[in-house]
């Protein structure tokens, strides 16, 4: 039987899918987006890839994110995603907002890491055949590189644009000193930088106490929130231990001395929070982190439409009273 062509579903933006604003820029992105770093490299099943990020789209999700060294092997997320598009996705290119990355290492040698202008464009240049596009709509710089001078790595994310090869730029992870650097001399070179990616999740605050989440604001850009749910730690899988099949057992990212005795009791604590509010914990976490309006939209991983259907419903409440965020903000300490 000859497989019929991807026809993306027509109430895509009828659902419940929401869209903000990226700071000060003409980009709105959906609340929920999709990352590719885990379930997407060569390893995982093509189909059920396939499946997630036609059902994300079918749901309103155009943005997918992804970089250079997702996989397992490097490269091989950005591989899947390719095939996708040439499979039918591509049709839609001009409803889709797909970006990547280059920071971390990619290849052998002194010219496949950090942040110099030999890596970054050659990287980008990779990235666009291995997904076979034109262009992505954001290139990032990854995380900020100490030993590079800041202008040899802000001007290749300027050259970037002014060569068509991204839309815009963004950075990822950068402390906020040398973001402000970012910031100026981007939006000098009438390049602005269009978003920041950092990790924030009810556990982990920093963003926030920081300056990082201000500063974006200040400037004009949006901030987007990678591991949301902790690496899976704020979700109902271990409230009761770990189980053999959970990213904790495999131990790559999130590690078993990460599950103490009081944060199980916290977690424990947070879930009863997340029933009484008619919420799954993952929910609830990801609609802690959407509930400030500094977010632009909360990056999330899947391993299964059911998964990416059940992230979509955190948008459906958002209110917290004074009582549950001052309750949160307790149980959150243990961690």
């Amino acid at each position: 039987m000859i497989p019929q062509p991807y026809k993306a579903s027509e109430a895509r933006y009828g659902g419940k899918m929401r869209y903000r604003r990226s700071g000060r820029s003409g980009v709105l992105l959906p609340e929920i987006s999709l990352g590719l770093w885990h379930n997407f490299g060569a390893e995982a099943p093509f189909a059920r890839s396939e499946e997630m990020v036609r059902y994300a789209f079918d749901h309103g999700i155009t943005h997918f994110d992804l970089a250079n060294n997702y996989g397992p092997p490097y490269g091989s997320a950005e591989t899947t995603f390719g095939q996708i598009i040439k499979q039918g996705l591509g049709r839609y290119r001009d409803e889709l907002f797909i970006s990547t990355k280059a920071g971390y290492d990619m290849w052998p040698g002194p010219y496949g890491n950090w942040g110099s202008r030999k890596y970054l464009m050659a990287s980008l240049d990779q990235s666009l055949r291995r997904m076979n596009l034109d262009y992505v709509d954001l290139f990032y710089c990854h995380r900020y590189d100490p030993e590079t001078p800041l202008e040899e790595t802000l001007q290749a994310l300027v050259d970037a644009v002014r060569l068509g090869k991204a839309l815009y730029v963004g950075i990822s992870r950068w402390p906020l000193e040398a973001a402000a650097v970012a910031y100026r001399y981007l939006r000098e070179r009438d390049v602005p930088c269009l978003i920041y990616q950092g990790r924030y999740n009810m556990a982990d605050r920093e963003p926030a106490a920081s300056g990082i989440l201000d500063q974006a604001q200040a400037e004009g850009a949006g901030f987007i929130a990678f591991s949301p749910l902790a690496q899976g730690l704020l979700t109902n899988r271990y409230l009761n231990g770990i189980p053999e099949d959970s990213r904790m057992a495999e131990g790559r990212f999130l590690k078993t001395a990460a599950l103490t005795p009081e944060r199980v009791y916290a977690l424990r604590r947070l879930d009863k929070i997340a029933s009484g509010r008619g919420q799954t914990l993952a929910e609830m976490a990801l609609a802690w982190v959407l509930a400030d309006k500094r977010v632009t939209s909360v990056i999330v991983g899947a391993s299964s439409c059911r998964q990416l259907a059940d992230n979509i419903k955190a948008m459906d409440s958002q209110a917290f009273t004074a009582e549950e965020l001052a309750e949160i903000d307790l149980l959150t300490k243990a961690f």
